[in-house]
This record gives C-alpha cells, structure tokens and sequence, in this order.
C-alpha cells in the first residue's frame, strides 16, 4: 500500500494550486506524473503511460523506472544529470532539455520534459511533478527540412539553423515563418520571365512582381489596387472573359486560358495565364495566385505553320487535280494508238516485212507499258493520309478480296498461299487494298523459274522498342504483317533502294513493272504511321515486314 502519510501533502498542493484533485490532470493533452521527494512515482495520467509504453508500479518504482534514457546525441545520460533528477537535488524547475526514452519495445521518443518541484505550506519540498512533451514527430520534420537542403541549399540551411536553436521556441518559430514568408516574396518580386501576382477575392491586384512590369509594362504604383480585368481587351472585358475566368477558378480550384492581352502602351501580347485560387485552413478561398508567360514568339510560329500549311494542302490539291488531269490527257492518245496499233498488227491483209511486225509489237507493248506507268503514277499521288476517311477495316476481308483478284494468276503458276488471321486496324480501306495488292503482284511477278511460288501472311503484335531504327514509340503496341515469298529475292544491301520510286532491281523482260508498286507501299503504311521493312535472300526469297499501331 501507498504511504497515504506521504501522498496527502502532495495532494492537498495539486488541490490547493492545480484547481481540484490530481484527476484534473488526465484531461491534459501532455504526459504528467507526480513522484515524492525520494523520486518515487505516486501518481501519472494516461498520456505518460502510452509515452512510456508501460504501466509503472505507483509508490514503489522510481521516475526513471527501468527505461533508458539518453542524450539527443546518442549517449547514455547519468541518472544524477537527469532533468528529474537535477530538479529533486537543487530544489528548483529545469526547463530548455531534450531527452531520448527508450520505451520497453525498443522504440525511441524525443521528449521535452519540464520538472516542478512541489513544496508544503511551510515551504518544505515534499517532491515533483514533471509535464513530459513528446516532440518526436516535431524532430522528425525538423529531420526531413534538413534532408532537403540539397534542393533548397540556400532557403534551408537558413531554416535548417532557425530549427535546430529554437525547435521550443514558438515566438522565435513565427519570426522564421515569417522570414520564410519574406523570402518567398523577394523570390516573386525577381522573377522576370513570369508575372506573378496575387489577386484578392474579388480580382483586386495585391503585388506586382518585375516580370509583371517587364511583360505587361505597368509600374507597381500604376496597377496595384485595380482590377485584373485592367490587363485584358476591352472587347474582352465586354464579353465577360476576366470574370468567367475567376469564377472557373472559384468553381475548379484553377482556370487556364490563352489570348491576347494588353500592356500599359496598348500594344498587345499572346499570354499563357493559370489562374489559381488560394484557400485558408478551412478551405474558404482567400485570394487567387496568377501567373503570366508572354507566349507571342510562340504564337506567331503557330500561325505561320498554319499558314504554311493551308498553302501546302492547298497546293497539293491543285497537284493532285493536275496529275489526274494529265493521266486522263495522256491515257486518251495512249489509247489510240494501242488501238490503232494494234488493229494493223492484226490485220491479215497487211503485208509487213518481219522487222516491221516486231517494230509494230513493240510499240503496242510499249504503249501498254506507258499506260500502266500513268495508272501507277495516279495511284502514287492519291495516296495522301486523309484521316476522314479512317474506318474499322478487316484485313483478312482485305486479302481475301485481293486473293480473288488475282485468282487467274495464282492457278496459273500454282501458287501456295498460307494465311493466318489477321488483325481489325483503323485504316483507309482501298489504301490496305492496293498495299497487299501490290506486295502480292510483286511476288508474283518475282517469282523463280525453277519452283512453284509459296506466299506466306502472318502477323503478331510487338512494342514499339522492338522495330529498329524505325523511330516508333517505344511503349506503344504495333502489328507486325509478314508478307514472305519464296522467289528470286533481292540482295539487302539493295534494302531501302526498292522503295525508291521508278526503281527497279530485275530488268528482264519476264519482270515488267513502272518501279512504283513498293514506293505506293510505304507511301501507304506512312499515312498510316506504321513502318515497312525489305529483307531479301538472293534466289530465296523476299520478306516484307509491316508495323501498323494497333
């Protein structure tokens, strides 16, 4: 049992001088214990115990009990040089110290304690009571400024050093905030790129830093006081524009906008501006922050590439008229003379010596030649990206409708074909269709002499960091269309020249082609922001790689 002899006097001092009996100090949020002259604890509220980590035995154990303390350092603090200690021994309060408690689970707490001693009405100590604040999570702040001096070097070892003099000082911590505060404004105030400025509730100007004088011309002392609506047009003051633009920021916590604005000279500007509202503790808007870029350099550059654009569409559609055009005025004569031509080759009655008779095939050979060069060439120039004109497309009802196409060729020279099911892609349809027309008349007209001709399709899906050298986005998904023959193939070296238009690598007779065919290809797979790749084996074959995104 308690010596209630002991307890009583110290009783009757927490009732005479801390207003009631000692269960008034439960209610206060910070640690509280109360020990007798000898140092044991006769009493603590709830809030020592959970700093503790453990119930004390009341009247038997002492205040240090069996935890350790140490110093902020590290070390172990002697039990003479103990806050509690000290105060017990010279009879007076110790303030000012920091200790560490190692708590029964090995935890550690910062803690600011702060003895008392307690004396009877004749004056006589009769023991103690020590009010014990946790700081730890007030260290640990202190700990993350410090770790972020590196970012902030200047900023925060001026906060860094504020911190570690006065971390019990909340008179010396305000003065540091507002340091900070001041800091922050000198900061604003010299930015010059940016305008920057704080507006009030209502859109009133409460600063203006050097890059608001700079990018709008207007002195503090002419613009500070007014409204911001000062600095737009006045058809857009008319039309409401600055107010809309505070009410969105009011509504969505920030509005952006760009426009024309105007500065103190009336000459104007393309400015970017983000509008941001500001809000107290209890999140009811104070103000708005805007900042302002002068994007004018920027804006110019977008209308003359818009401008330049318009003309270069324009242009190619003029061209695109031009070439059908001429391909129509040049197929008429074209086919006259196939005509006529042809009607005197095949006339019976016609005496022609042998050299004329080959004279006059060639010609009607060559007027068919130049005829599909026109065709080709049209081709050529309608396959210009039209993004209108994009549309969900199955490419296995593509190549099936080409496989129909050339059904007489395939029978004829045996042709094996092995398919696998291809993709959806949102492509231009009759783009996809004269893609694999073309790489499957290609085939056909490459194939070797000495082996029937073997097609093969397939497709599977591959990121972008797998196509090489092609410049796709790496993390985006592509299909990759394999179109592989078994025929006289191509040396790679001669890879990127096949593409080129009117370039052909085999001149035979046997092989007639305008040299257009693969170039309409990776006209087409461009317009489709894909890739196409060639990969030949001199007599074994050609493989045509395709990436489209999915």
């Amino acid at each position: 049992m308690i010596n209630q002899e002991i307890i009583a006097p110290i009783r009757q001092i927490l009732k005479e001088k801390y207003f009631g009996e000692s269960y008034i100090l439960d209610l206060l949020p910070v640690a509280v214990y109360v020990c007798d002259d000898s140092g044991k604890i006769i009493y603590c509220n709830r809030k020592a115990v959970d700093l503790w980590g453990r119930e004390p035995e009341i009247g038997k154990e002492l205040w240090c009990g069996s935890y350790k303390i140490f110093t902020t350092g590290g070390g172990i603090l002697p039990l003479e040089k103990c806050p509690m200690a000290v105060c017990l021994k010279e009879q007076r309060p110790v303030y000012g110290e920091e200790i560490l408690v190692v708590r029964p689970d090995g935890t550690l707490r910062n803690v600011a304690p702060h003895p008392q001693p307690l004396f009877d009405e004749v004056g006589s100590m009769v023991g103690a009571i020590n009010m014990l604040i946790d700081i730890t999570e007030t260290k640990r702040t202190e700990q993350a400024l410090r770790n972020s001096e590196k970012k902030y070097r200047k900023l925060a070892a001026s906060l860094e050093k504020k911190v570690e003099e006065k971390t019990q000082d909340l008179k010396r911590k305000n003065e540091e905030l507002k340091a900070s505060e001041e800091r922050y404004h000198k900061m604003v105030e010299e930015v010059e790129d940016y305008a920057i400025i704080l507006l009030d509730i209502d859109g009133i100007i409460q600063n203006w830093n050097k890059g608001a004088q700079k990018i709008k011309g207007y002195r503090e002392e002419e613009i500070v006081g007014k409204s911001f609506s000062t600095l737009y047009l006045p058809e857009d003051r008319e039309s409401g524009l600055p107010q809309r633009i505070l009410n969105e920021a009011k509504e969505k916590g920030k509005a952006l906008h760009e426009g024309w604005r105007m500065k103190s000279d009336g000459s104007r500007f393309w400015g970017s501006i983000v509008l941001t509202a500001l809000h107290d503790n209890e999140n009811r808007i104070i103000g708005f922050s805007k900042v302002t870029r002068d994007l004018t350099e920027r804006k110019l550059a977008e209308d003359k590439m818009k401008e330049y654009t318009s003309q270069l569409e324009f242009h190619n559609k003029e061209l695109e008229q031009f070439a059908y055009a001429a391909s129509h005025d040049m197929k008429e004569p074209l086919r006259k003379i196939h005509l006529y031509s042809s009607a005197v080759a095949e006339n019976p009655n016609n005496t022609l010596d042998e050299k004329s008779k080959e004279f006059l095939c060639r010609s009607v050979s060559a007027t068919k030649r130049m005829t599909q060069l026109i065709e080709d060439l049209l081709t050529y120039s309608k396959t210009t990206a039209n993004t209108d004109s994009f549309e969900l497309v199955d490419l296995n009802d593509v190549v099936e409708e080409v496989m129909l196409r050339h059904k007489d060729e395939i029978e004829e020279n045996m042709v094996e074909t092995v398919i696998e099911k291809l993709p959806l892609i949102m492509a231009i349809p009759f783009q996809m269709i004269q893609l694999f027309t073309n790489l499957i008349s290609n085939a056909i007209k490459y194939k070797h002499a000495e082996r029937n001709l073997s097609i093969q399709i397939k497709t599977q899906e591959i990121m972008g960091s797998q196509i090489h050298d092609s410049g796709a986005e790496p993390y985006r998904i592509y299909y990759k269309i394999t179109v592989k023959d078994n025929g006289i193939g191509f040396n790679q070296n001669n890879a990127e020249r096949i593409f080129n238009i009117f370039q052909r690598l085999h001149n035979s007779s046997s092989s007639e082609g305008s040299g257009i065919g693969l170039a309409i290809c990776r006209r087409i797979v461009q317009n489709h922001h894909g890739y196409i790749k060639a990969i030949g084996v001199e007599n074994q074959g050609a493989s045509f790689e395709i990436y489209l995104p999915k």
